[in-house]
């Protein structure tokens, strides 16, 4: 399958919002989707306070629907979006899409369905006002993918596109793999912030990490715990899995020049 880094989004700093486009044999498969159309056109509406903290760009030229026309397909052509969470920056895009199924992790649906008092900022129902085709997948089984649990029954979509629950950043917040046929992608979305953090150098950038986003201290510790694991797997494994995060420039560029 034919996968395309796109960046939906450039925040303060030069933070990117790293979303792939993958190719499959009957359509195409979105996954995160950055900030659509509306978010630039009304961001204040759509983003509220976040905008001023994140600081987006607010360029239609990077949304997603924007860059897969530029690329000499048809926004129908997107007929599912999989989603790492439904943080602001990652559910923004999905309105531009209405007729997609848009697949999320049950416990991340439950959370921004319902969000408690911590998590109320980081959700924007206003990006889901147009009732999206909303397909729940659940961690239940036994399947595993390089040790971490999986979850390979997406309805539609094929086996080599799965997700692995990654909790911490959010309740229900989890990594999608990718298959290209030469290797796996796992886009990992907020599991962590840079590829820096794989460096053993580099000790406070690993620990650091565990304030960033998780709403209480238990998810804190799942954090830690999934970015040693991610660690683990990417020492193991880098011949067979490329792992990245949603933010890192760094990657991205990298990623995106192949």
């Amino acid at each position: 399958m034919e996968v395309h880094h796109l960046n939906c989004g450039t925040m303060s700093l030069g933070v990117v919002d790293h979303c792939l486009l993958v190719e499959t044999a009957d359509s195409l498969v979105l996954i995160d989707s950055g900030f659509g159309i509306d978010c630039v056109r009304a961001p204040d509406d759509i983003l509220g306070f976040a905008r001023h903290l994140m600081r987006p760009a607010l360029d239609e030229n990077e949304t997603a629907i924007r860059q897969i026309e530029r690329l000499g397909f048809a926004p129908t052509d997107v007929r599912h979006i999989v989603l790492t969470h439904l943080d602001l920056d990652h559910a923004g895009g999905i309105a531009d899409f209405p007729w997609a199924t848009v697949h999320v992790h049950g416990p991340e649906f439950r959370a921004a369905m319902k969000p408690s008092r911590s998590d109320r900022f980081r959700y924007r129902a206003q990006e889901w006002a147009h009732d999206p085709r909303w397909k729940l997948n659940e961690s239940g089984g036994s399947e595993r993918w390089f040790g971490f649990k999986s979850v390979r029954d997406l309805d539609g979509l094929p086996p080599e596109i799965l997700v692995v629950p990654l909790y911490g950043h959010t309740r229900g917040h989890v990594g999608v793999a990718v298959d290209t046929g030469t290797g796996w992608l796992l886009h990992c979305g907020d599991a962590f912030l840079t590829e820096l953090q794989f460096n053993p150098l580099l000790p406070g950038l690993f620990f650091a990490d565990a304030l960033y986003g998780a709403p209480d201290p238990k998810l804190a510790f799942a954090r830690l715990s999934n970015l040693r694991r991610l660690i683990d797997l990417n020492n193991r494994h880098s011949d067979e899995v490329t792992v990245f995060s949603s933010h890192d420039r760094t990657a991205f560029n990298r990623l995106a020049s192949r």
